[in-house]
């Protein structure tokens, strides 16, 4: 009977990330709007780390800001990264399958080092060519699953989202709305899924563990009640 007093009372529906409760709306633009910021700083740092590397190349009328790049970029980054944030944890959910593996922010932490750490080899280092470039950054993105995620639907959902996000940045660059330097793959560069598909990971989790801290948070508020 002790045991059972000291056990917390959860809120019903909690599932693995988020309680049911008349505050979950809120909870869920909170969430979002965090996502979304974090999304557009990544944008403008990782933009940043291309133009260093002259990878990125914007129409003359379209720099209008310190930032080097177009103003709807980081904006659309942003939204992006709110909806990558928010669906991980929905569809872990949904699949019956909570994440467990390395939740804690220190892992959350050194996953965003990691890819931001992709992104500036994919900048910085000079492959022989475009090829190894790729393979290279495929084996490093798929390492960033293995290390910080290893989920069959962060797997699946990071490769829904490396290859909607190169078919929008090919239907972009086509419309003349973006452009790259050297597009070696149709009119992007081919490397890019793999970045796509690390950003979504990176994303998933930051997202994951939000949801999870926010059900943590709400799990003691109940039980002090």
């Amino acid at each position: 009977m002790a045991e059972n007093d000291a056990m917390p009372t959860l809120p019903k529906k909690c599932g693995p990330y988020i309680s049911s409760v008349t505050s979950r709306g809120m909870n869920l633009v909170i969430r979002g709007l965090v996502l979304f910021f974090i999304g557009v700083f990544l944008a403008l740092v990782l933009n940043l780390l291309q133009i260093q590397r002259n990878v990125t190349l914007f129409p003359p009328d379209v720099i209008t800001s310190i930032f080097s790049s177009a103003w709807w970029v980081p904006p659309c980054c942003g939204t992006a990264s709110a909806v990558i944030g928010l669906l991980y944890p929905c569809m872990d959910r949904h699949l019956g399958e909570p994440h467990k593996f390395k939740r804690e922010w220190s892992s959350v932490m050194r996953c965003v080092a990691v890819f931001v750490g992709i992104n500036h080899a994919s900048a910085k280092v000079d492959f022989a060519n475009n090829i190894q470039l790729s393979l290279t950054l495929a084996a490093l993105s798929i390492g960033l699953w293995w290390t910080f995620d290893r989920s069959r639907s962060g797997f699946g959902l990071g490769v829904g989202i490396a290859f909607l996000a190169t078919l929008v940045s090919q239907l972009l660059v086509y419309n003349g709305v973006y452009q790259y330097t050297s597009p070696d793959f149709l009119y992007v560069r081919s490397w890019l899924p793999c970045i796509f598909f690390a950003g979504g990971i990176t994303m998933g989790n930051i997202g994951r563990q939000l949801a999870m801290y926010e059900c943590k948070v709400i799990a003691e508020k109940s039980h002090e009640d």
